[in-house]
């Protein structure tokens, strides 16, 4: 009696307890979210990719023949036009050569009178039988060699012309020429491996980007599934965006690809060409191309702030049911459009995605949804 006595009262404050620990936890409301719900749309496909700019056409400055520097006909930094004069070599002795040949050539000219004179008195003669064969022949071969001496002649005029010309020397292309590296007097040889000077041609510049082979590969290939169309007039188009993050206001076209790849880097070069009227690029600046791949015609996005990524960095949304039941889901995605990733794979149109109250929800949780879609952009 006494023990029965102890322990019902130790049970009815058990049974007590655990009433209160049941009272205490009543059912929790659906968890609200903020969802998405994808549309396909047609969206236009851009590749960033980094470059380099260089010359559209740069030319050497170098000396054709020797001589003293006696003028320089430039300033430093300027405009140059092809054919415009640069610098001034001593030209006395090319002179005196010019002189001599057109000497030479007065003789040899002369002597070619003389003998043809004799060529055709010989003619009638011949047959007259007032001279014999042989002296025909030789008044023959004396009158070709003196025809000879004259085209000897005129080559020694032109050669000597020339050289005289190119004391004068000139500008080869159209565009900005640098700095001088010689001053009046200093001496030049000719074919001198050193140059003068260079100009540099800055309107249009070229734009050099190194395309990853992969790239490339999915490029043509979502061309040839379909999932691609090509973009028009603007297939080729390319904007690029400066190293101080500014966007260039001039855009340029795609000139050509490499038809090898570089078996170290694994690229491909791309060459755009860019209009430069303002001289703003320079040769060898640092720049971010962006190129225009095409259109696919049903894309999807979906909000970066809805994605989160796994311990593995795999992409994963939280996805709503038909029952406001949420579930993890693994996703694949190609590349940034704005604030929002391109879906490859995982997701189809119509489904929604939670975008806010990611944090306090867990896998089969039953959510009330309020969708925040913006209206799909005209296709």
């Amino acid at each position: 009696m006494h023990y029965s006595r102890v322990v019902a009262p130790a049970a009815l404050i058990l049974a007590l307890a655990a009433c209160q620990r049941h009272a205490a936890s009543p059912k929790l409301p659906p968890q609200p979210v903020k969802v998405v719900t994808l549309r396909a749309e047609p969206v236009e496909i851009h590749t960033m990719l980094p470059g380099r700019t260089e010359a559209f056409e740069i030319a050497q400055v170098r000396p054709q023949v020797s001589g003293v520097i006696q003028q320089r006909l430039f300033v430093e930094g300027t405009d140059v036009q092809a054919g415009q004069q640069l610098y001034q070599i001593d030209p006395r002795v090319y002179q005196a050569a010019v002189d001599s040949a057109q000497g030479q050539l007065l003789h040899a000219q002369g002597n070619e009178v003389t003998t043809r004179a004799k060529l055709n008195r010989y003619g009638p003669l011949l047959k007259a039988h007032a001279v014999s064969q042989q002296e025909y022949d030789d008044a023959l071969a004396a009158e070709r060699a003196a025809q000879g001496d004259v085209l000897s002649a005129k080559g020694q005029l032109e050669r000597a012309t020339v050289d005289l010309g190119y004391t004068h020397m000139n500008a080869p292309i159209t565009g900005r020429i640098g700095r001088s590296i010689l001053t009046v007097g200093a001496l030049v040889t000719a074919n001198q491996t050193n140059n003068v000077a260079i100009v540099t041609r800055l309107d249009p510049i070229y734009v050099d980007v190194n395309l990853p082979a992969t790239e490339l590969l999915r490029f043509r290939r979502e061309l040839a599934q379909g999932r691609l169309t090509r973009a028009g007039d603007n297939a080729a188009a390319i904007t690029i965006t400066l190293e101080d993050g500014t966007t260039y206001e001039h855009s340029g076209r795609m000139e050509f690809s490499e038809v090898n790849v570089d078996e170290a880097t694994a690229t491909v070069v791309v060459r755009a060409v860019m209009p430069n009227p303002d001289r703003l690029l320079l040769p060898g600046m640092y720049v971010h191309a962006q190129l225009a791949e095409g259109t696919d015609p049903r894309a999807l996005l979906v909000p970066q702030q809805a994605v989160q990524r796994n311990s593995h960095g795999d992409p994963q949304v939280w996805v709503v049911d038909a029952d406001n039941r949420v579930n993890l889901r693994p996703i694949t995605v190609s590349q940034a459009i704005g604030t929002d990733w391109l879906v490859m794979d995982g997701l189809k149109g119509g489904d929604r995605v939670v975008v806010e109250g990611l944090q306090k929800i867990h896998s089969g949780d039953t959510v009330t949804p309020a969708d925040v879609s913006a209206p799909a952009k005209a296709g």
